[in-house]
């Protein structure tokens, strides 16, 4: 999905950082996409006692991968079951709630913005008319109220993005995945998955798919999209007898929890290229998007989280030292 330039950028931002908990690297490249769609969110200090890593690889344009990297981790932390040490579910809730905050003349607006993709006409008219209207919702205050204005009855992008999040509190590791980014932690040398693809071709995806009103022709749904679960593509989620979690495409994530010890020596997070990569003999210039976070206690090298992505050298990752763990 998309449109490909006739040679890959493969020029790559990479950063790193630290606390006193943990350290991280990361790296990203456009390859042959016109532009950069995927995204990604770090926040080693999500709050006194947590981190927060996720990466987002957006398909049909940039805005919604953006608009996760800028709003999902605020949801996390705004959830009330996050306050109640439920990590789990208010990761789950804050997957719904990107869907729900891209409805709307609110939600058009600031996609619209994140996708660089206002025409000067709409944005005037925009300006001139639009007005917020009540923060109330169950009587509690609502933190993005609706709109009014031109696109108030926009249902929501028909664009769309991967997520996959990692939480990191004290010892516990808790990811949320929707789509086929990965998450993967090195234990004792061995890949251990803490993710795992979504595709239509799986039953518990075949099944939802058809029970929604949809169908799967060359393994993708409605013909089109390659993946059964993402946030946005609204066009898969008009089904108004059914709740978000029963969509023909889902945001709802898979959550996985373990608690990670001595012999957990490092996790990635990456978009689905990468993981290509590592698999086969292709090198990184084939590849559309790119995102990479390697998580350790060893100093991070940006540029090694980059030989990742330049390479898809396995033996470049394993040079990260053992992690060690607060108690």
């Amino acid at each position: 999905m998309g449109v490909y330039l006739s040679s890959p950028k493969t020029d790559k931002a990479s950063q790193d950082g630290e606390n006193d908990r943990l350290r991280y690297g990361l790296s990203s490249m456009q390859g042959w996409r016109t532009t950069m769609e995927d995204a990604h969110a770090a926040y080693p200090d999500l709050d006194s006692s947590t981190s927060f890593f996720g990466v987002y690889d957006g398909h049909g344009g940039q805005a919604v991968s953006k608009f996760c990297a800028k709003y999902l981790h605020e949801q996390v932390l705004k959830h009330e079951s996050y306050l109640s040490g439920d990590l789990g579910t208010s990761l789950q809730k804050a997957f719904l709630r990107m869907d729900e905050m891209m409805r709307g003349q609110r939600g058009w607006r600031e996609l619209s913005r994140l996708g660089d993709n206002v025409e000067k006409v709409s944005g005037m008219i925009e300006g001139l008319i639009w007005s917020p209207r009540s923060g109330q919702v169950n009587g509690h205050f609502d933190d993005w109220p609706d709109e009014e204005g031109p696109h108030s009855g926009f249902d929501g992008p028909n664009c769309g993005s991967t997520a996959c999040v990692a939480i990191i509190r004290n010892n516990q590791l808790v990811v949320a995945n929707a789509g086929d980014s990965r998450c993967v932690i090195s234990r004792k040398g061995q890949a251990y998955e803490m993710s795992k693809d979504h595709k239509p071709g799986l039953e518990v995806e075949r099944e939802r798919i058809r029970n929604a009103g949809g169908f799967i022709v060359v393994g993708r749904v409605n013909g089109t999209l390659n993946l059964s679960r993402a946030i946005g593509d609204t066009e898969f989620k008009q089904n108004k007898k059914l709740p978000a979690e029963q969509q023909i495409v889902t945001a709802n994530p898979d959550i996985k929890t373990v608690e990670l010890c001595d012999d957990d020596e490092f996790l990635v997070l990456a978009c689905d290229g990468i993981w290509c990569l590592l698999v086969s003999s292709s090198q990184a210039s084939n590849l559309p998007n790119a995102i990479v976070f390697v998580l350790s206690t060893a100093p991070p090298k940006a540029a090694d989280a980059g030989d990742v992505t330049d390479k898809g050298n396995n033996r470049n990752m394993v040079l990260w030292k053992k992690m060690e763990y607060a108690s």
